[in-house]
């Protein structure tokens, strides 16, 4: 497995937007809210392409705070997006998502790269940003999952200790389908991009099993510690 990973030029990876394209317009065609997903296209394509720049200057960095400047950025916005569901109460709940994501992602973060991968430096940029990239946004997905549920179980009249259990299995459901999937339906994103690059298959599937179980213990954790600050105080 010595092979490198083809280089994508600009201008051939604009061919991949023809079909997003179509898509489009057969959504402009059944008169959908089309311009929601146009929208959704162009800021992918501007967020990758700054985030791009953006890390190829953090992966160069030597300096510890920074990165934990961005890891506290990453987690505050991770929090405001998780209640994105609940836009009455989204800012009183805030402190318990940014504490939930904390505690819930960091744990994890922390045993994966200091007791699993052992970092040298402990803040090594190339690993710690995208695996607390992946760690947060799925504790951010957890919660967010919980919250909605919670409420709905809420609007039913639903007691407090029946709700938070619909609410932790409904957070759990995307990751256990995923564990179910990976290997038979799906190759995922990190084990393809390891393979693409070069990188042995067995290899990469140990790294994905690392994944796979990191994201599964975030979002477990983060939704648990989540629906056990907002119980009702009455």
């Amino acid at each position: 497995m010595d092979e490198t990973i083809t280089s994508i030029p600009f201008p051939r990876l604009l061919i991949i937007l023809i079909p997003s394209g179509i898509v489009s317009f057969i959504i402009y065609s059944w008169t959908l809210e089309w311009k929601n997903y146009i929208y959704a296209i162009s800021r992918m394509l501007g967020q990758l392409i700054i985030i791009g720049y953006f890390l190829s200057y953090i992966f160069n960095s030597n300096n510890s705070l920074t990165i934990l400047f961005i890891l506290m950025l990453m987690v505050v916005a991770a929090s405001w997006i998780a209640l994105r569901v609940l836009t009455k109460k989204r800012i009183n709940l805030l402190k318990y998502a940014i504490i939930a994501i904390t505690i819930g992602g960091g744990v994890i973060l922390y045993i994966v790269t200091q007791l699993l991968l052992q970092l040298d430096p402990w803040y090594m940029p190339r690993f710690m940003i995208p695996l607390a990239g992946m760690i947060f946004s799925s504790a951010m997905n957890g919660v967010s999952l919980a919250a909605e549920r919670l409420q709905a179980e809420f609007d039913k009249g639903i007691g407090y200790d029946d709700a938070k259990r619909v609410a932790f299995k409904a957070s759990l459901i995307p990751i256990i389908n995923s564990l179910f999937a990976v290997g038979l339906v799906s190759i995922p994103g990190m084990m393809t991009g390891q393979i693409l690059s070069g990188i042995s298959p067995l290899t990469a599937a140990r790294y994905q099993i690392m994944v796979m179980c990191m994201i599964f213990s975030s979002v477990g954790l983060a939704s648990y510690i989540f629906l056990v600050l907002i119980r009702p105080k009455n």
